[in-house]
């Protein structure tokens, strides 16, 4: 079946649309993406082994 996610599709309530904008902007300012630096930050939040906090952008995203 097509656009079928390998992984289980979980949603994140409680975020602004500028928070969430502003997320999107510095992950792709970084060469990644919002998934990959929640995934990241979550691995370092419970302390998983080798796990490190995810590369930030080099300036801070414009609004």
């Amino acid at each position: 079946m097509a656009n079928q996610h390998k992984e289980k599709l979980r949603g994140i309530r409680g975020v602004d649309d500028t928070l969430w904008n502003d997320l999107d902007t510095a992950t792709k300012a970084a060469g990644t993406d919002r998934s990959a630096v929640t995934r990241e930050l979550w691995e370092w939040y419970v302390q998983r082994p080798g796990a490190a906090l995810p590369k930030r952008p080099d300036e801070e995203p414009s609004r």
